[in-house]
């Protein structure tokens, strides 16, 4: 795995925007569905400064991932909005054994940059197990902050008390937080 955008196709270099740069870069089996590639060579998943793209030629900025995982087999990552997403890692079977730490590293430091906030409120009383999460997240390179509210199984969206309890909490975050 090459460093600083070495061996990284000219097709996603040249979308890099002005001061983002490549920060890991590895070969996976294909691209996700068994699209094509958007690019010659082989499929690649990198992580820059601003987004992670995938080897289908897509990116998905740090601050709209909401977990990622590493297995054996697989990277796995829940994209805001969007839902889960599984890309194919080499394995002896597909090619050569790719080592993935770096790869690993850079997905979970981006990912974690944007956070700023990440509150779990229990709901419907102060002692309940059950609850909903507020996170403030902005992107790696600055901007606007998004503040997400993440809802516990067995919650409803549609409960008016939910909705208020909501609204109180994260004003009263925004206000202790300064954001």
């Amino acid at each position: 795995m090459a460093l600083f955008g070495r061996d990284v196709p000219a097709e996603i270099r040249s979308r890099l925007r002005r001061g983002e740069r490549v920060l890991a870069h590895a070969s996976v089996a294909a691209a996700p569905g068994g699209a094509p590639l958007p690019y010659d060579g082989p499929p690649l998943l990198v992580a820059t400064t601003r987004a992670l793209y995938l080897p289908d030629g897509r990116d998905v900025l740090w601050q709209n991932i909401d977990q990622a995982r590493w297995g054996t087999e697989t990277f796995t990552f829940v994209e805001e909005g969007h839902g889960e997403h599984i890309i194919r890692l080499r394995s002896e079977e597909t090619g050569d054994a790719v080592d993935y730490r770096r790869m690993a590293e850079a997905v979970s430091e981006r990912v974690t940059s944007t956070i700023l906030v990440n509150r779990f409120v229990p709901f419907p009383s102060p002692d309940s197990t059950r609850g909903f999460r507020l996170v403030a997240r902005r992107p790696p390179l600055g901007g606007e902050i998004d503040w997400r509210v993440h809802l516990g199984e067995g919650l409803d969206p549609e409960d008016p008390e939910l909705s208020e309890a909501v609204s109180r909490a994260l004003s009263l975050l925004r206000e202790q937080m300064g954001v």
